[in-house]
Parts: C-alpha cells; structure tokens; sequence
C-alpha cells in the first residue's frame, strides 16, 4: 500500500503548525506538545466472514490533543486509509474544534478497508469489532468518535451498541452522528453544508463593498455528496444563483442558475448529474469557470500549481478538506482571492455534533430550529474572531485560523 498520500498530508499539517508557531515565537518543546500525538492505538481486528473465514483488518485511533476537551474525531473505512492520514486527520480535528470555540481536542479513527466490498453483516461485524476494540480508550468525557468517509450512522448505532454492551450502561454522549432515534440530532445531515453557508453570508457582510449583491452572486459546486448538495440546496434558498455542480463523474453548467433539489433528482434516476442541462462539463472546467464564489466539495488537492492561475472566482470556500495545495494557496491568497479554510468552512458538523452531545448529557433534545440558530451564532463567532485577527495582523484567513487555534490549545496547556 501505498503510504505517500498519507505522508504527505501528514507532513504538511504538521508544517503549517510549526510554522505559525514559530510566526507567534513559541518555543520548540511547545511546538513539539502541539505537534505529536497523545496516544496513537494501532491494532488488528479479525472479522468472521460470510464464508465462515477469518478476515484481519488494521485499524487505528490516534488521540491528538486534549488541553480544551475530549478528544472528538471521525472513523473513516477506507481502502486507502494509513496510519498517516489518520495522524493527519486528528492533527488538523484538534485545530478545527479549537478554530470553533468547541471544547475538544482532536482524534481521528480508521479501518483499511473498501466497505463496499462487504456484505452488510461483514460491516456490521467489523463496526462491532473496532468499537470493542477501542472502548477502553473512549467515552463522552475522554473521546467522542463520529462519522466519516464510508461511515454511517447506522453504523455508529451499532458502535455504541456494542460500546454499551461493554460498559454495561447507557451513553448516548459517547458517539456523534448517530441516528435521531437512539440520540441523534435534529439537524446534523445538513449542518456542514448549513454552515458554510453561514460563513459564506458572514464574509460577504464584511466585503460587500467589493462584491455586488447576494442575488447576482454565482456560485460553482464542485462534489455533489452530503455537503455539496445541502450547501448548494440552501444557497440557492438563500437568493445565491448556482450555476454549476458536479459529480465525481462530471457536472452541468447553466449561466441562468441550477435548482439543486431537480438536480438532485435528476442524479438519482440517471446516476449522474453530466446531463441535467445541455451545458455539460469536466470537474477541471467547474474549477476555472467565471464566477464568484468557487465552492470545492469534494476531493483535496483539486487546485494545485497546474490550474490555480485559470480560477477566476474571487471568493472560495473549502467545504472538502485541503482542496488547495500549498502552492496554489500561496498563489491565489497573493492574488487577492479570499480563500474561506477548511477548519472553518466545514465546521459546521463538528459544531453540530458537539450540540449532539450536549443533549446526550443533558438528556434534553433540542428542536431542528434551534440547533440551526445555535449552529448559527457558533460558527458566526468563530468566523468573527478569525476575521478580527486576520485584519489587524493583516494576514490570509487561513493563518489566522491557525494562529487562533494555536493560541487557544497553548494557553489550555498546562
């Protein structure tokens, strides 16, 4: 298997830590405290299949940083999950919940595995087996795992079965993303795409001057899955004109505006969204098309060296993880283009399922409208302090995320 995506992510969520520390003169050990991992859990699961064989598979929960909270952080099954990405994944969670105001640390879990080459009782015992493996080292107060890439929340029903099972008594407050039945809550499928959207309306309100009003706005959405839809859904019910959306297998383009819902739809019969309109396009076009607001849903490193100097939109909001490379950030930020980071863009779910907790501890569920309106102060306070700090130290948004971050999880170290 191939470990270099995974190293590679790794070794620059480290750098940019390291190098806005040292922008904000911390001294090495704190560096090192703020770089390396608590506890890294790396173990073998073996499964009984369908055939009556044993299957081994590797697992990992790496637990990064605690000085604000437990630990929070989704399972990912993957098949091209490594230990790496996983380190990589809870490094940057520990910044994004402190980037936040949300009192976490950051940890990340994972299985190398492709689930959907496995029957649905195969899944199941493989959640069983990763959650008994890893229900020593977790709970509401000391770890908080989640959805992620291939993870569900039926699965998570089954993990905390299983988690219960164990301990012998209900905590509903030990994983996120659950279904609404078992303690889940209401508003959690929409609230990453929700609070980008929040973000979004936030800078705007802050740059209009440069901008011309919401309405006349064009927005391209690149990734079609959870986030991508409800941010283009609710954007376009907030008077912004998609005009582009795309799949993993190509997207439409219409300078008129799209409706997300018939898109939806269209890709729901057909399988793919390429011929909703006449207009059809390539993921590549989507990202250089002349709109406003670029809107990267879906995979990393789609802008890099090789296409950064044909995007034309002047606002772009990371709802996928590091869509940017390190070099077209650089590139565009120079330019002039606000870039919208990822810690910040797509915190809306964290910042949900921190409100999931809450209620699992409270044993007090909440109304859909009023997670969204606490959804809506927290990530708007969160943007608030980022921009603050990024027009005094006239800075990029995304330093001055980290540099929020940095300082929040420092002065929690003891």
């Amino acid at each position: 298997m191939d470990n270099a995506p995974g190293k590679k992510m790794l070794e620059s969520a480290q750098a940019l830590i390291r190098k806005t520390a040292e922008k904000m003169k911390l001294d090495e050990e704190m560096i090192k405290r703020v770089i390396e991992p608590e506890f890294a859990h790396e173990f073998s699961l073996t499964v009984t299949m369908d055939n009556g064989k044993k299957k081994v598979f590797r697992g990992w929960r790496i637990q990064h940083n605690s000085a604000l909270g437990p630990y929070k952080g989704g399972i990912r099954f993957h098949p091209e999950t490594v230990r790496e990405e996983v380190q990589a994944l809870a490094t940057l969670m520990s910044i994004k919940c402190a980037v936040a105001g949300l009192p976490y640390g950051g940890g990340k879990g994972g299985i190398t595995v492709d689930p959907k080459k496995l029957s649905k009782t195969e899944l199941e015992r493989l959640s069983r087996a990763f959650a008994a493996r890893i229900t020593h080292v977790i709970g509401e107060d000391v770890d908080v795992p989640a959805p992620d890439v291939n993870t569900t929340p039926e699965i998570m029903s089954w993990m905390i079965d299983e988690y219960q099972k164990i301990k012998g008594y209900k905590s509903p407050a030990t994983f996120t993303g659950k279904p609404v039945s078992i303690g889940g809550s209401l508003g959690r499928t929409e609230a990453t795409g929700r609070g980008g959207l929040f973000v979004l309306q936030a800078l705007l309100e802050k740059i209009k001057g440069s901008m011309p009003k919401f309405s006349s706005l064009t927005i391209a959405v690149q990734g079609f899955g959870n986030v991508g839809y409800y941010f283009a859904k609710l954007a376009h019910e907030a008077g912004f004109k998609v005009v582009a959306i795309s799949d993993s297998r190509g997207g439409v383009y219409d300078k008129d505006g799209l409706d997300p819902v018939a898109v939806l739809a269209y890709k729901k019969k057909k399988g793919v969204v390429s011929g909703y309109s006449s207009k059809k396009i390539t993921n590549e076009e989507l990202l250089t098309l002349p709109v406003d607001i670029l809107v990267p849903a879906a995979l990393e490193n789609v802008v890099s060296e090789k296409n950064a100097a044909k995007v034309k939109a002047k606002v772009i909001l990371e709802m996928a993880n590091g869509p940017l490379t390190e070099e077209a950030y650089l590139f565009l930020s120079k330019k002039g283009v606000v870039i919208i980071p990822d810690v910040l863009a797509n915190s809306g779910g964290v910042t949900v399922s921190y409100l999931e907790w809450v209620q699992g501890k409270a044993g007090y569920w909440w109304s859909e409208s009023e997670v969204n309106q606490k959804l809506k102060e927290m990530i708007v306070r969160a943007f608030e302090s980022i921009w603050e700090k990024s027009v005094t130290k006239k800075m990029p948004l995304k330093q001055a995320a980290f540099e929020v971050a940095i300082e929040r999880i420092t002065s929690a170290m003891v």
